[in-house]
């Protein structure tokens, strides 16, 4: 069988970066022909980045894309890498689609484009555009119309881009081909436990295509995605060769035993289900036998130690992509700021961290105390500014009372933390979990302020499991536990009046969190709610709270997506909106 050496680029984009996509991309393929690999694949999108939005539409981003596609080929050249197949992700244009209502703006695609020998040789748009969840593709690309085949030493090689392996065709349309490889290029976000689902497609993909599967994925953070790599080669029997690190650039190398081109080249006009059938035929004649290497499997992280990296990813590539020197929040010691604390430390570095303590008449004394416990473990800077004279300022004129009151300490609180951020260049970070977004328990302009909330995506009972599972770890390393176990065990409380506990105002949160997946996460109505044996007045008081947020969680920071449904790019509700639920 012929051998092939395969190189998978999982590489951290920055959307709109063409210039600086192209270099990373320019010395993955340096070092992949190093490595002496015959074919290099780069994820979707990868010249641009990836989501791109409505960018898409602009003609001079795509002309730039496609002047980075002709540099990166000229460039391979004239650098002695023209022999290595490179099949790079990017965005283009469809010239054979007319301008009409109901075609995105300048007709743009999402390709695949194959070089080698200094030359564009073919490009392949992807065909299935997903419109669900966080993905709006029908909204910004055309879709392709055309299967290409590429034969690379006397191997046939198929292309994919993501969605379209998940569904139905390519790996058919690779076994009518007779390929031996079928490539992915991909920009898949990372959802809790989504690595598991993507190995079982992978498989069973190279399964029906009889044929090794190969998936390079994007990693890094972009707005409220987080792209975890996990990039992965499988042999046509659905068997890992070889699988790279999650949340880290790699390049990944693996040597492939593949079954030899035979399939004639297609007649002109041949469709497969449809679709076009192209063949390119780069190189006929087999390699000559070496000594092959044996391709690396990563550790993976358990289910906690996968939602951790992701946020600390997506909280560090946000903050520096977006080129801000430091963070700074608000210090309570409560467990949800003392969690964030020790995110914002694992992501950036201690001395990029800043937090604020604002104790207030109501703030126990072990509030202030485990913030300075935490200060101590981590090295973060901490500095204390009480709010109890202000505060008394603030009632002398207002005289306010009940909730008003309360708010408005969380509200003097915002206002010292983006004063500190304008004067010395802080993002500020938000605090909030997704318990909290979900039923409004926090202050519109207070405690809800800021330019990113690394845990809004996180319910809060898996808050506490992240607490311990940071602290286990870090013991389990031989270093210090950045969280005092006192925050871990103590009730929590927003601390805004005398004796307040959370469990004043919800559900223990054991209970609300799981209304909260069967609502929320699985969007299932009220009366399926209830089937699922919780109480009837506390469903439909939870659905409230939930349905009446609305318009708090519109105002809110962005931040990581890591469960199945987040409030942002996946649920989108109206905020005027006189739906109810009823049993």
């Amino acid at each position: 069988m012929p051998q092939l050496r395969l190189a998978l680029a999982q590489i951290n984009a920055v959307v709109g970066d063409v210039d600086g996509n192209l270099e990373l991309v320019l010395q993955q393929a340096r070092d992949a022909h190093a490595a002496g690999a015959h074919v290099l694949v780069t994820p979707e999108m990868v010249l641009t980045g990836y989501p791109i939005e409505d960018l898409a539409y602009r003609r001079s981003f795509i002309e730039r894309s496609q002047a980075a596609v002709t540099s990166l080929a000229e460039r391979l050249a004239q650098e002695g890498l023209g022999d290595l197949v490179v099949i790079v992700g990017h965005l283009d244009r469809a010239t054979d689609v007319a301008d009409r209502l109901g075609v995105p703006k300048n007709a743009p695609v999402n390709a695949a484009s194959v070089i080698t020998g200094g030359e564009v040789v073919t490009r392949y748009d992807k065909h299935h555009l997903p419109n669900y969840g966080v993905f709006d593709e029908f909204r910004h690309f055309v879709a392709g119309d055309r299967t290409q085949i590429i034969q690379v030493h006397g191997v046939d090689i198929a292309i994919a881009i993501c969605e379209d392996i998940w569904q139905e065709g390519p790996s058919r349309a690779a076994k009518s081909a007779e390929a031996g490889l079928l490539v992915v290029l991909n920009g898949s976000p990372y959802e809790a436990a989504k690595d598991d689902e993507r190995l079982e497609l992978c498989a069973r993909r190279a399964v029906e295509g009889e044929c090794a599967l190969a998936y390079a994925n994007l990693v890094g953070g972009q707005d409220e995605l987080v792209f975890d790599g996990d990039s992965l080669v499988v042999d046509a029997r659905g068997e890992v060769v070889a699988r790279a690190r999650q949340f880290e650039p790699e390049l990944l190398i693996a040597d492939l035993d593949l079954q030899a081109a035979t399939a004639q080249m297609p007649e002109p006009g041949t469709r497969f289900e449809g679709l076009l059938v192209e063949r390119t035929v780069l190189s006929s004649d087999p390699l000559s036998a070496y000594e092959p290497v044996n391709g690396s499997i990563a550790e993976r992280w358990d289910d906690l130690g996968e939602r951790w990296q992701a946020i600390v990813l997506g909280l560090r590539d946000y903050v520096d992509k977006n080129g801000f020197p430091s963070v700074l929040l608000g210090m309570s010691g409560g467990i949800d700021s003392t969690l964030v604390a020790a995110l914002a430390v694992d992501a950036l570095g201690a001395d990029r961290v800043f937090g604020v303590s604002n104790p207030s008449a109501w703030s126990s004394e072990h509030s202030r105390s485990d913030a300075a416990d935490q200060a101590e473990r981590t090295g973060l800077d901490l500095r204390t500014i009480a709010i109890a004279p202000i505060f008394d300022s603030y009632q002398d004129a207002l005289h306010l009372e009940g909730i008003a009151e309360e708010n408005l300490q969380a509200r003097i609180r915002a206002v010292i933390w983006m004063g500190l951020s304008n004067a010395e260049n802080h993002l500020v970070l938000a605090c909030g979990n997704k318990s909290e977004l979900a039923t409004g328990y926090s202050t519109i302009y207070g405690d809800a302020v800021g330019g990113y909330a690394p845990i809004k995506d996180v319910p809060k009972t898996i808050v506490w499991e992240l607490a311990k599972w940071r602290n286990a770890w870090a013991e389990s390393q031989g270093e210090t536990p950045p969280i005092p176990p006192n925050t871990i065990s103590k009730e929590p409380s927003a601390e805004l009046r005398p004796g307040q506990r959370d469990s004043d105002s919800l559900p223990p949160y054991p209970v609300l969190d799981g209304i909260l997946d069967a609502y929320v996460e699985r969007d299932l109505g009220s009366a399926d709610v209830v089937a699922e044996g919780f109480d009837p007045e506390l469903v439909e008081k939870v659905i409230t709270l939930v349905d009446r947020a609305e318009y708090k969680r519109r105002q809110y920071p962005p931040g990581p997506k890591v469960s199945k449904r987040n409030f942002g790019r996946d649920r989108r509700v109206p905020i005027t909106n006189r739906w109810r639920e009823s049993l």
